[in-house]
């Protein structure tokens, strides 16, 4: 299965309650912060609704 490497690589403060819930949930606290998650169509979703937030790979097993 595959697996994402997401690193928030831009600030939350100012963006709408729905965006910071959405990092919230994708584990995302501090800028620079890796966080590694198995790929999903729910994943896919969220990594889409804060792509001008974060920045994504996909890891190699």
């Amino acid at each position: 299965m595959k697996k994402y490497k997401i690193v928030q690589v831009r600030s939350r403060i100012g963006k709408p309650a729905v965006q910071k819930r959405t990092l919230d949930a994708l584990g995302l606290k501090k800028l620079n912060r890796p966080v590694y998650i198995e790929a999903s169509p729910q994943v896919e979703g969220m990594i889409n609704k804060v792509k001008h937030l974060v920045s994504v790979e996909e890891v190699k097993e």
